[in-house]
């Protein structure tokens, strides 16, 4: 198991310089990966797609840096890190279109992109890309089977329920990208551990964690836990788990380690950035 950060992509004080400058911290402090996530907008009451149940989105989805573009431009100021997304949302956009810029993204980086794919759950994310919410399940996962057999030997051709590709050489294809499936209502777990997906999964609590684990069973991997809380400078009495100290953060990897986790990482906050890089070296040499 290693360990990651989420960039420093989001806020309005996030720029170029510090998303490279902590991209090559974390690249010396020996971790594992670096992650970039997507929202398009943040409208005035995020509302979950089907239903009437509001949302609160934090301050810095208002800016969010492409984690696409991101990421290659963080590709090419870096050697051996590994880039992830978690995660784009393949709904919102074309398999065609997204399965060449992650093509392409492996290509630049040598291999290194570690895509996480969700189905998206904001309404108004569906409404501004004309994409209807009930083309989520069946629509992602043939989403993902339609970029596949763009990835694959050419001529390509896909004939689906949602989407087309006539008969045509497409490329550049990928050399060892890796797909997971960002989840957590369990039907959708199942699905990334049927349609050959790793898994990345937020982090609420040790039972959620758990189930998550036994549901994607013994799926393709890897298994990767995000954590959208922090690494703190003293311990905490009530916290979520993987935050608090590194000593009480030191505790808690064991216990994921021996779940199968394969990496966690840890989401930097607006200005936390560097503290972040800090700890996470510091669990990263216990």
């Amino acid at each position: 198991m290693d360990l990651g950060i989420g960039l420093p992509t989001s806020g309005r004080h996030a720029d170029p310089e510090t998303i490279v400058r902590v991209a090559q911290a974390a690249e010396r402090a020996g971790l594992g990966a670096v992650w970039a996530f997507e929202r398009l907008l943040r409208p005035a009451e995020a509302v979950f797609a089907g239903t009437d149940q509001a949302m609160p989105l934090p301050d810095n989805n208002a800016v969010v840096y492409d984690p696409l573009e991101t990421l290659a431009y963080v590709a090419a100021k870096t050697s051996t890190i590994r880039l992830g997304t978690s995660v784009v949302d393949a709904l919102f956009h074309s398999p065609v279109v997204l399965a060449k810029r992650l093509a392409t993204l492996d290509r630049l980086s040598g291999g290194r992109a570690m895509i996480g794919l969700g189905q998206g759950w904001m309404q108004q994310e569906f409404d501004a890309t004309r994409i209807p919410a009930r083309r989520r399940g069946a629509g992602f996962e043939e989403h993902v089977a339609a970029m596949r057999a763009c990835w694959g030997p050419d001529p390509v051709r896909f004939d689906g329920r949602f989407y087309t590709i006539p008969e045509s050489e497409i490329g550049p294809k990928p050399t060892r990208l890796t797909l997971l499936a960002g989840a957590a209502a369990p039907a959708a777990i199942e699905r990334a551990a049927r349609s050959g997906m790793g898994l990345t999964v937020v982090v609420f609590a040790w039972d959620q964690l758990r189930q998550a684990v036994e549901l994607y069973g013994e799926g393709p991997g890897p298994l990767v836990a995000q954590v959208n809380g922090a690494i703190t400078d003293r311990p905490l009495d009530e916290r979520m788990p993987l935050t608090g100290s590194v000593e009480q953060v030191a505790e808690d990897l064991a216990e994921v380690r021996a779940m199968g986790v394969d990496h966690v990482f840890w989401h930097t906050f607006e200005g936390d950035a560097d503290e972040t890089v800090e700890r996470v070296g510091r669990l990263n040499t216990q």
